[in-house]
């Protein structure tokens, strides 16, 4: 069901908007609305995992810091 809602915006963002719309071929209205819906769109809570990949968490040891090492890298390659 729609419903009417009035926005108080700035003129220039309005303008702009409409701009946008225009050239993605689609409503203003439609436009807010999927920026709405994709705001308030609930986050999973969890990911589920399978058990091979649980049982493979920690299986290759580490040593050192990999992410400094790493910055460390691109700081050579690309200094």
């Amino acid at each position: 069901m729609d419903t009417k809602l009035t926005l108080k915006l700035d003129n220039s963002i309005i303008e702009l908007a409409k701009s946008y719309a225009k050239d993605n071929n689609i409503s203003l209205s439609k436009l807010i609305e999927s920026y709405l819906q994709a705001v308030t769109i609930k986050k999973k809570k969890k990911i589920d995992i399978s058990p091979l990949v649980e049982s493979l968490t920690g299986v290759i040891e580490t040593k050192g810091n990999l992410r400094e090492e790493y910055t460390d890298f691109l700081s050579e390659k690309y200094a």
